[in-house]
């Protein structure tokens, strides 16, 4: 009989897919943004919409094929429309310092919404990030869903997310207003950098030492399982 993997090869995500993921979403819509400013259009509204076309066809080609949607396709999908709605509202030097968080902000409130999902938004960047688009990976993390420790814990990371990242745009908010524009080009930079850092450890110690629980249980349930079906005497 072949041996199941352990809890802490299961934990293991798929780096290399993972980061061929994340450099494809990066880079593909900065180079369509820099073909269309230079190519097509000088307006930079006209550039995002074009650079947001790659997120959004990967995003329907795997919703179509899959029926599930990459949540770094998703996230730089944000990043570019709440970068292009916040040109809307003109560009003055404060509301330009309070233009680059508007994407943690929408972040933070698309957490908070997706509460009220029967997943959270956290569920699906975990999975992502865990089993990639291994089916029999994927099978196995939906099936911890069954756990309550587990349907709180991704509740619990989603909480804390949302909260970080909305609070990150209140307080830069208030530093643009009660500081000069000088110091608050300084301090914000450092203030998402360590919110975000030590949000993601945090999050990724706990998720992990749930996780490893959870494949415990289930390497147990398939063992047991195997060894019912096994019929007597067989190795």
């Amino acid at each position: 009989m072949q041996a199941l993997p352990t809890p802490t090869q299961e934990a293991r995500p798929p780096v290399r897919s993972i980061a061929w993921g994340i450099f494809l979403n990066a880079a593909v819509p900065v180079i369509l943004y820099k073909l269309a400013r230079r190519y097509f259009s000088a307006s930079e509204f006209a550039a995002l919409v074009v650079a947001a076309m790659f997120p959004l066809g990967k995003s329907a080609y795997g919703l179509v094929r899959g029926r599930q949607l990459d949540p770094i396709s998703i996230l730089v999908l944000l990043g570019i429309v709440t970068d292009a709605i916040a040109m809307l509202f003109g560009g003055s030097p404060r509301l330009l310092l309070v233009r680059e968080s508007m994407f943690t902000g929408a972040f933070g409130v698309a957490c908070l919404v997706s509460l009220l999902l029967p997943r959270p938004m956290m569920f699906y960047f975990s999975r992502y990030f865990i089993a990639g688009t291994d089916p029999v990976r994927q099978a196995r993390f939906n099936a911890s869903w069954q756990f309550p420790d587990v349907r709180f814990c991704h509740r619990l990371i989603t909480t804390v997310w949302g909260f970080v990242f909305l609070g990150e745009l209140i307080l830069r908010i208030i530093l643009i207003y009660q500081l000069p524009a000088a110091v608050v080009l300084v301090v914000s930079p450092i203030l998402i950098g360590v919110l975000t850092i030590a949000t993601m450890v945090w999050a990724f110690r706990y998720g992990h030492q749930v996780r490893l629980r959870v494949l415990a249980r289930l390497n147990n349930a398939e063992a047991a399982a195997t060894g019912a079906l096994s019929p007597p005497g067989s190795p």
